[in-house]
């Protein structure tokens, strides 16, 4: 567990070390708002190329996965290397991220694959939640290496890069698959939509969509709605404060959300601790436009909720999918399950700066909304639906 768990965080380094230096690259590339979605969106959309490629060909249960986690982390570590030493603009700088989100669907969800065959039902929760932690810390490390390293934004990714290269050293040389894998049959396309076609995984799949609707547009955008927020009612807090705020918040609480989730998920169920995970972060956003202006430390400790909140579901919705789907296609299913949900995150990571430019950034996480009362309404049918155990199909 530990060793998968840290080969995420290393390789995951990568996925938002862009858009941790995004400020300095609007300056030096002189992006606009277009430029800088671009650079984010370009991943979420390589992501799901990748993912899809992945899942129709049957890649993710036919190959052994330790093999494509170490090829996708290489490929991602050395595209972000590009980046730092080929790109002088944004339109290398999104060919390169389009390609390194392409590496990354043979990390993310084929980790879920190797952390699910080393744990049977019982354990597999609180594995999965291990994971997403790892994931949490790995896609918010790059705020550390900008604490660290400074605003030179090549020394950041260069520094991403190496994270990502040592993953694929880790992954190739020492993670191995456990005794609950299973390998698929010949591929078949069609296996792809599996997941849509019977109730169980079309509601967990349909669930996963709200939370993703949510999640990485609150990652990408949170820092600029804390700054906007501090800047009018405290402006006297120093911005390295509120980059401590965001790693803490998002980072820390959100892994330490994502293992306490798992950890409950085996005495009260997956479904159950989904829904009031999802429901707490929905609330959240509908009171992100009050939360605005309350004083700097009840702020912070909202933000720590919403953070942990937010991620901790997360898990749910892959060991849930793990457990309904054909066990000789759960890499598939998994596969499908993320490129879905990322081919959806590219909607609110690029509709909410055009947004804050209407009503401001106050008002505009309010839209997130939407995405947990979808996760919720999915996740009370589900339940309503399992009443015998949860074991796989085939």
């Amino acid at each position: 567990m530990a060793l998968i768990a840290l080969t995420q965080v290393l390789a995951l380094a990568v996925w938002f070390s862009a858009s941790a230096v995004l400020p300095v690259l609007r300056r030096d590339w002189e992006l606009g708002t277009a430029g800088g979605v671009g650079l984010t969106v370009a991943v979420q959309l390589g992501f799901v190329v990748g993912a899809l490629a992945s899942a129709t060909t049957g890649l993710a249960d036919r190959v052994r996965p330790e093999r494509l986690l170490a090829t996708g982390a290489g490929a991602a570590a050395a595209c972000t290397l590009g980046v730092a030493v080929l790109a002088d603009g944004p339109l290398v700088g999104i060919a390169l991220r389009f390609l390194t989100g392409a590496g990354l669907a043979l990390v993310y969800p084929i980790g879920m694959k190797l952390m699910a065959s080393w744990f049977g039902a019982r354990g597999r929760g609180l594995a999965l939640g291990v994971l997403i932690g790892a994931l949490t810390l790995g896609s918010l490390l790059p705020q550390l290496l900008v604490g660290v390293l400074g605003d030179s934004w090549r020394t950041v990714l260069v520094a991403a890069a190496a994270s990502g290269a040592v993953a694929a050293l880790l992954a190739l040389g020492l993670l191995r698959a456990g005794p609950h894998l299973a390998v698929g049959v010949r591929p078949r396309a069609a296996q792809a939509f599996d997941g849509f076609r019977s109730a169980r995984p079309r509601l967990v799949n349909l669930a996963y969509l709200g939370h993703m609707w949510e999640l990485y547009a609150l990652w990408t955008w949170a820092a600029v709605w804390m700054t906007a927020s501090r800047d009018v009612h405290d402006p006297a807090l120093p911005a390295a404060r509120i980059a401590l705020l965001t790693l803490t918040a998002f980072g820390i609480c959100g892994a330490a959300g994502c293992v306490l989730a798992g950890w409950l998920a085996g005495r009260w169920g997956r479904a159950p601790v989904a829904t009031v995970a999802v429901a707490t972060s929905g609330v959240c956003c509908l009171l992100s436009p009050w939360a605005w202006s309350w004083p700097t430390g009840v702020f912070a400790v909202f933000v720590c909720v919403w953070g942990a909140s937010v991620i901790a579901d997360s898990a749910m919705f892959s060991t849930l999918l793990s457990e309904v789907s054909d066990r000789r296609w759960v890499g598939t299913a998994l596969t499908v399950q993320t490129a879905t949900g990322f081919l959806l995150t590219t909607v609110t990571i690029s509709a909410l700066p055009y947004l804050a430019e209407a009503v401001s950034w106050r008002w505009t996480l309010v839209l997130l909304a939407a995405g947990p009362v979808l996760s919720v309404a999915a996740l009370t049918r589900f339940r309503a639906l399992d009443r015998g155990p949860r074991t796989a199909v085939g």
